[in-house]
């Protein structure tokens, strides 16, 4: 395995980081971190270190190197990289799936623990992996795939940042657990008992319907820890996927 650090130059900020993304993990590297800056004559500069096998790493250089975002880019070996990144401690919790996350027996189960540590490591950038996972999925193992994904980082999340808060009802959970750790990866607002999320990476991909499914199980993963999985119930009730101008979440326990 190699590690290599990309410094690209674009034009273009929005989608810049997501299209790269995809095309390292197409390759069969792994991002490990990444910085976004923009230069002094209104180009932005990504920096991307990531990790990889080396027989891959001419075909990702010439993958970049022809990307139509990209203007120009230098690959150098950063020094004293350690041959493995690990997932911070208090990551240990999301790889242990309970008797409620169990994997859909459809999915690529060993692809998936391999990603949840990764998800830790890097969270709350955690897109480019999750959306190059779903458009591999077929369309039976989209749904349960990405929602057992998602209520295992909830239910991460919350240990990590909400559990020694006191008992609350659903509706204050919602405002002072749920809303605050979405904030963390999307732009969400609570209006009454519901959540509106305007920018959810998922809409837009192809099929039809609701297809949030990894915000509704983190949010399951959330707020079932304290009012008990089986007995709350997260429902995507408008998808900009399917029409809607905003993905609206609907809680009931």
């Amino acid at each position: 395995m190699v590690d290599v650090e990309f410094r690209v130059v674009s034009d273009r900020r929005e989608g810049l980081l997501l299209a790269l993304g995809q095309a390292v993990i197409a390759s069969g590297f792994t991002l490990l971190r990444q910085r976004m800056a923009g230069g002094s004559d209104g180009v932005v500069v990504l920096t991307m270190l990531v990790r990889g096998p080396q027989v891959h790493l001419l075909g990702l250089e010439e993958c970049l190197g022809t990307h139509p975002l990209v203007r120009s880019f230098e690959a150098t070996r950063p020094h004293g990289t350690p041959e493995r990144v690990e997932a911070p401690p208090e990551a240990a919790d999301i790889l242990s799936p309970t008797r409620t996350n169990t994997l859909p027996s459809l999915a690529d189960s060993r692809r998936i623990e391999a990603l949840l540590p990764q998800l830790a490591h890097d969270y709350p950038n955690i897109f480019v992996p999750l959306l190059a996972l779903e458009r591999e999925l077929t369309a039976d193992q989209r749904e349960p795939a990405l929602r057992y994904i998602g209520q295992r980082v909830g239910k991460w999340v919350y240990k990590r940042d909400f559990a020694l808060g006191g008992q609350l009802a659903l509706g204050d959970s919602v405002r002072h657990i749920a809303l605050p750790a979405l904030r963390q990866i999307v732009q969400a607002e609570m209006h009454r008992d519901a959540l509106h999320v305007s920018n959810s990476p998922f809409c837009h991909r192809g099929g039809h319907g609701a297809c949030c499914h990894f915000l509704r199980g983190m949010l399951g993963g959330l707020l079932g820890a304290p009012h008990g999985t089986d007995g709350l119930r997260v429902v995507e009730t408008h998808c900009r996927n399917a029409g809607a101008e905003i993905c609206i979440f609907e809680f009931h326990a």
